[in-house]
């Protein structure tokens, strides 16, 4: 439990910036769906799904996070079983099958998978803190990496599959990869791009084929909501059109704009200077859990904070340039602003972790 001085070190700039964003991603679901009798029920959902994703930060927070050490294993085989029976039950939607139907809710195990293999990695590299850093310390790390990720792919889920990836790597660079092995992760990286295309989904492989050779004439076809999209922003200007004014939003041009979308939706709606105090917002989220990540005095809750902030920066930039059609068509959500129940329980979950650092620095001896 936490001592009754140690909440002097709640970050509490932190929580009320992603209180902030919170609030302004269920207002921005709002205006995305209004008139959509199909999505009505979309708003009061991710209203529940906020409110307990924010006691989740401060249940989270009070448990000492040295004790997640304890739960990390039963975690990680909760998350491959779930993953296993995706797989085989899960419900498809949009050309991938992601989501268990408890019913009441859809659950995206793959989200969970995102938190759990911070805390998997996290153990690992600081139990391995002064130990060689050679081929065995990398591969090791791999394998809790593979056994997850190999489900997200069947799934499939690409864009999750790389935030893992990613993940992994940002994680074993700051636990002191040696330089002289970037280059075996750099001939990886281009042999497993070559490697994987032929084996993903057709219209995974449209996307990106579209991307790089888009078709100037195609009106419905994969560029049609990129190439809305791109409108949506534009037309905002830079003060935007008014909230729920848009036209791109209102009159449903613009397609998946309560998700994948939503920054086009809100660059509509409140121009160029409102989006970007969002992007400053969320900036500013990732800042402060950095900020506690320099300030923890273990690596394990340093690479927690580290783990945490890279998901948040890698999917703010990926939704971002998805929105402004710098890189190729990805489902990843903007954080705290996309709709989806599993992804802010995940997020916020992610704070209260970090949360959890900053308000227990008691040094535990791996």
């Amino acid at each position: 439990m936490v001592r009754l001085d140690n909440w002097r070190n709640f970050d509490f700039l932190l929580f009320a910036a992603v209180l902030i964003l919170s609030i302004f991603g269920i207002a921005m679901i709002n205006s995305a769906v209004a008139g959509n009798q199909q999505l009505a029920t979309y708003v009061p959902r991710q209203t529940i799904f906020v409110a307990l994703g924010l006691l989740v930060v401060l249940a989270s927070a009070v448990i000492d996070y040295h004790y997640w050490i304890s739960f990390t294993r039963p975690l990680f085989i909760l998350t491959f079983i779930l993953l296993v029976i995706v797989f085989i039950l899960g419900k498809a939607s949009f050309g991938s099958a992601r989501w268990l139907t408890t019913g009441l809710v859809d659950v995206q195990p793959s989200e969970l998978g995102k938190i759990v293999i911070i805390l998997v990695l996290a153990n690992y590299f600081a139990r391995n803190w002064d130990k060689p850093h050679d081929l065995r310390w990398i591969s090791s790390s791999l394998i809790p990496v593979g056994a997850i990720v190999v489900w997200i792919i069947l799934q499939p889920n690409l864009s999750t599959s790389i935030v893992i990836f990613v993940i992994w790597f940002s994680m074993i660079w700051i636990s002191g990869l040696p330089m002289k092995y970037m280059g075996f992760f750099l001939v990886g990286v281009i042999l497993l791009s070559v490697v994987v295309f032929p084996l993903l989904a057709p219209y995974q492989q449209a996307r990106i084929l579209d991307f790089f050779f888009p078709n100037p004439n195609a009106r419905y076809g994969n560029t049609y909501n990129v190439d809305q999209a791109l409108i949506t922003i534009g037309s905002g200007g830079w003060y935007g059109m008014g909230y729920a004014r848009g036209t791109q939003v209102q009159l449903r041009f613009l397609k998946v704009r309560h998700t994948d979308f939503i920054f086009s939706a809100l660059s509509e709606e409140f121009g160029f200077i409102g989006a970007a105090l969002v992007l400053i917002l969320i900036g500013f989220v990732i800042w402060r859990c950095l900020r506690i990540a320099r300030r923890s005095e273990d690596p394990y809750g340093a690479l927690i904070a580290y783990g945490f902030a890279i998901v948040m920066f890698f999917q703010t930039i990926v939704n971002v340039g998805v929105n402004l059609s710098l890189i190729p068509v990805t489902g990843l959500t903007l954080p705290f602003i996309s709709y989806g129940g599993s992804s802010v329980v995940s997020m916020l979950l992610g704070i209260g972790l970090v949360q959890s650092v900053a308000l227990h620095p008691k040094t535990l001896q791996f």
